[in-house]
């Protein structure tokens, strides 16, 4: 099995758009059962270094449209993968979109603990630039201790993310 390098890039502004473009596709399918589509991980930060993935969350109201969701996803070539182990987070795949920045799809209820961590995380970082910096070089140092094992990249970030998380009431 051939290892995925880990990649983390200064902040890009293209992802705004790339996140844009992405939200328009996603809109189009589902917008009328859906409450918001959220740009979030780091590359929703301005100013903070990440792996140039697109971190998307749909929310939805709870899971009555589920189904529907998950039906019209697939007919534009999302397929629904579970909620990989988090609950209130179901995670979709996609294999041809090359017209789009690669992404990771996430659909979560509006009460869901995991959307709450996130868009609570996002906000936090998005006015503390501090953070940002901090948050940022330990990303960057894990990518260059760590290019070829994701899991000990995402270790070695583990402690700065509780830390930060305490800060902004995650904890």
């Amino acid at each position: 099995m051939r290892t995925k390098r880990v990649v983390v890039l200064p902040y890009d502004a293209k992802w705004k758009s790339d996140f844009e473009n992405i939200k328009k596709e996603i809109y189009a399918a589902i917008g009328d059962l859906i409450i918001s589509i959220e740009h979030v991980g780091s590359t929703s930060v301005e100013g903070l270094s990440a792996k140039p993935c697109i971190d998307i969350d749909v929310v939805i109201k709870d899971y009555s449209v589920f189904d529907t969701v998950v039906g019209r996803l697939f007919a534009i070539g999302y397929l629904y993968e579970g909620n990989l182990g988090i609950e209130g987070r179901e995670a979709f795949k996609y294999s041809d979109k090359p017209h789009l920045q690669t992404h990771h799809l996430y659909v979560c209820p509006q009460h869901s603990e995991e959307l709450h961590r996130h868009i609570t995380f996002r906000d936090f970082l998005r006015s503390n630039p501090e953070a940002v910096k901090r948050y940022g070089a330990v990303k960057e140092k894990a990518a260059q201790l760590f290019p070829d094992d994701i899991e000990k990249y995402i270790e070695y970030k583990s402690s700065c993310i509780e830390e930060l998380y305490e800060i902004c009431g995650l904890k």
